[in-house]
């Protein structure tokens, strides 16, 4: 995957071989031979490629997610997930770039370019600890270091706080102005889970930590994309399609900077399983 100039990020008809997704390897092989089952409805989703710079280049914090969970287990995974409805609250607290300039940018409606962004905000706080607000449209950001605000992701995991909820609370805006969209992606239609995901990306704050402190990971860091995506080709890391993709862009950028850009071009992407030699493979086709 690699960028072509002008933001866009290349790599559509490339194809991974079903040995490489052991976590989706079974149903994709049941339906490249022919069997069909209801496709299932897709579920609005968001992630957050968190980067920053290290020693050697950009670095970015990465999740593995445990092995009993039903979607993508014990893969490698940026911070995020599902919408929640309260995402698209009216009066959700906001600076930067309004949801109708994000609506423009993703191609849907206002609510829903708010719902995405909102939601990769809110889960890159639940997962990681690292929350994109501030006092003021271009204040610093708040400290979230005290135990009140562990308190806080718990409520947050368990929808007993929405995140307009928490921003009105503590006097607060989303800076929408610190994240950009990256990518969009369609799970495959043969999976009993499916997520319609946009794909952000934000620099590191300073004096915020990421600590990964999630039920839903049992592993946390921060990672050399390079190193990552070796660790991947040797078997001892999973990840699915589109992160290899997403964490070859970032491998490839020259800075931190440079990865926080948004893409000129957003085009809807969604594997297909088709035949190849070994057992068929995942084609990254855009839609």
């Amino acid at each position: 995957m690699t960028g072509d100039g002008d933001g866009r990020v290349s790599g559509t008809n490339r194809r991974f071989p079903l040995t490489t997704t052991p976590g989706i390897s079974d149903a994709a092989s049941r339906w490249l031979a022919g069997e069909r089952w209801d496709e299932a409805p897709p579920r609005r989703a968001s992630t957050m490629m968190l980067v920053r710079d290290g020693a050697t280049g950009p670095e970015v914090f990465m999740l593995r997610r445990v092995s009993g969970m039903e979607f993508a287990p014990s893969m490698m995974v940026f911070p995020g997930g599902g919408v929640d409805e309260r995402d698209g609250e009216l009066g959700l607290p906001w600076a930067g770039p309004s949801p109708a300039e994000w609506a423009e940018r993703l191609g849907c409606s206002p609510a829903e370019a708010q719902m995405y962004v909102a939601a990769a905000v809110r889960e890159v706080f639940e997962e990681c600890g690292v929350l994109l607000a501030s006092p003021s449209a271009s204040g610093p950001l708040v400290m979230v270091d005290g135990p009140e605000w562990r308190e806080i992701r718990v409520r947050l995991v368990d929808r007993r706080l929405s995140l307009a909820d928490v921003l009105h609370d503590r006097g607060l805006v989303l800076r929408s102005d610190l994240v950009v969209a990256k990518a969009h992606w369609l799970t495959p239609v043969f999976e009993p889970r499916r997520y319609d995901t946009w794909f952000f990306a934000a620099l590191m704050p300073p004096f915020q930590v990421a600590d990964g402190e999630t039920t839903e990971a049992d592993h946390a860091d921060w990672f050399v994309p390079s190193d990552l995506l070796e660790a991947y080709a040797g078997g001892s890391a999973l990840m699915l399609p589109p992160t290899v993709m997403c964490v070859e862009e970032i491998r490839d950028a020259p800075s931190a900077a440079a990865v926080v850009v948004h893409s000129d071009s957003l085009p809807l992407i969604m594997p297909e399983v088709v035949d190849a030699p070994g057992g068929g493979a995942m084609e990254i086709v855009e839609r």
